[in-house]
Order: structure tokens, then sequence, then C-alpha cells
């Protein structure tokens, strides 16, 4: 059950789906110890269900793996490949809620994200944009973000850096920038 402590004056129920056009999703881990490779997931479908009750709302997303993009192609294609997200076998990340909560514009969203064939527990905290009707439609935007261990969910490539070091971080942020468009 959802705990809401302030139902947003801007709530509506219905079903919402994501504006790819008007969404981001990036992430960025340590590289070289000394700075972050950024990169983003290009395809990405979520759909928000807000509920007459806001503790019944309802959040999935699926990820396409394949559309990782870091601005370097042959980075890209090691991403793609076993010693990452193995998307031959893996093609997709989803997300699923398990419980919404909000105060005013604040909301957290506890939930199962699963990569590789594994299951883990993640909190997304984030703001509440607003609603606004444009172009014919209901919008409403948010951001949030969360960090996730990647060898906890089997991706533990990495390699020695001569200076003493790992090449990349175990820690990834997750931030995502989203438009929802209310269906009629």
């Amino acid at each position: 059950m959802t705990e809401n402590t302030l139902v947003h004056p801007q709530y509506i129920a219905g079903t919402w789906l994501l504006d790819p056009l008007h969404s981001k999703l990036e992430f960025s881990l340590k590289h070289l110890m000394i700075s972050k490779v950024h990169g983003t997931f290009d395809v990405v479908e979520a759909t928000v269900i807000t509920a007459e009750n806001p503790a019944d709302s309802t959040i999935e997303a699926t990820i396409d793996v394949s559309s990782v993009n870091t601005g370097q192609p042959d980075r890209d294609n090691h991403l793609r490949s076993g010693d990452f997200f193995k998307i031959d076998e893996f093609p997709t990340m989803t997300f699923r809620s398990t419980k919404v909560s909000n105060d005013g514009d604040d909301f957290t969203v506890d939930g199962e994200l699963t990569l590789r064939g594994v299951t883990k527990p993640v909190t997304l905290v984030g703001e509440f944009g607003g609603v606004i009707d444009a172009q014919g439609q209901t919008k409403a935007g948010l951001t949030a973000s969360t960090t996730i261990n990647r060898t906890d969910f089997g991706v533990n490539w990495n390699a020695a850096i001569e200076a003493g070091g790992m090449t990349l971080g175990d820690k990834v942020a997750i931030t995502l920038d989203l438009q929802f468009a209310l269906q009629k």
C-alpha cells in the first residue's frame, strides 16, 4: 500500500504513456578513477497508471538495452556484448513499481529493476514538474534519480589500470527526465 502525505493539486487519475521525444534516461559511472562516462538509453517505453486512490498507482517501464548510446560506437558495441549487457540473451531491462509515495512535488518510488535476468529492489527519488494542457494533450513532467551497483546485476567486467585502480567504478548513477501524455 502506498502512503501519500499530500495529494498533489494537479493529480489526475488515468493512464499515462511516456513521450519519448521529450524524455531522457541517462546514466554515468566512474571511468579511469578520475572522470565519468555518461550515456543514455534511447528506446524506453513506460506506463504510469494513476489510480483514483493514489495508493493504488503503478509504474512499469521497459528499456531496449541495445539502444545504449555513449556517443562512441565501439564502446556502445562493447556495452552490448557479454561483458556488460549481454543483449543477445537479455535484450531489455525492466522496472516495476512496488510502492509510490509523495509529499507535494517530492516523491519516492520503490520498485524492482531487472537487468541481465537479475531482479533487485531500487528506490527512485524525484520531483513532480506539473501538468499542462499542450497541443491538444494533457502532459505531466517529472525528474527522478537513483544509484545502483552494476555488479549486483552481474555486470562485472573491469580491467586494472597500470597506475593502480580499475577502469570502471561499480556505482551507476541513473537520472530520469520524463514527460508523459494522458491517454483518452
